[in-house]
């Protein structure tokens, strides 16, 4: 296996298959309806305008076993320096270690683009992930009890930061 830069025309498809059987079977996405081919045209759209990467993991044949990304936390230009990740895994995949994986290249990859604060969304019920972030150093920084209704019953929404070193010279503007 190794990582590539996902790209739409390879990968789209199985990007969508990835989140689309994470809202139907997990509080992974707060969506209750999976996404159609087209919603994958603005994603990728967003990726690439906010020079914001999407790295997978393939197998020896091509097929990609999951993907970590960020992007905009806040559209205000004082959170320039902070994202929003996530990572998803293939459903056959799962419990592999690639999670751990493809999360330690993403933080490499917002180090070099001076990324400063890596925040992510975790259910609090999904204990997977949680134990994932904690294990790359991530911290709980605040928690919002309810925040969704999903699968008959109220999700917490937790949110997890990972304070980096970059950039060395942060600015305004």
């Amino acid at each position: 296996m190794h990582f590539v830069s996902c790209t739409y025309e390879e990968h789209a498809d199985a990007i969508l298959e990835i989140l689309n059987d994470a809202i139907v079977h997990s509080t992974a996405l707060y969506d209750y309806h999976p996404r159609p081919p087209e919603s994958m045209v603005t994603w990728f759209a967003a990726k690439k305008a906010g020079n914001f990467p999407v790295i997978g993991l393939v197998d020896e044949t091509g097929q990609l076993m999951g993907f970590a990304s960020y992007g905009t936390f806040r559209p205000f230009a004082a959170y320039k320096y902070t994202v929003e990740h996530s990572v998803y895994v293939h459903k056959n995949h799962r419990g592999k270690g690639l999670g751990l994986r493809l999360m330690k290249r993403l933080i490499e990859t917002a180090q070099q683009q001076d990324v400063h604060v890596l925040v992510g969304g975790i259910d609090l019920s999904n204990q997977g992930s949680v134990r994932l972030h904690e294990k790359l150093g991530f911290e709980l920084s605040g928690t919002i009890r309810q925040a969704a209704y999903k699968f008959e019953r109220w999700l917490d929404l937790g949110f997890y930061q990972l304070v980096l070193q970059t950039p060395a010279n942060p600015v305004e503007g």
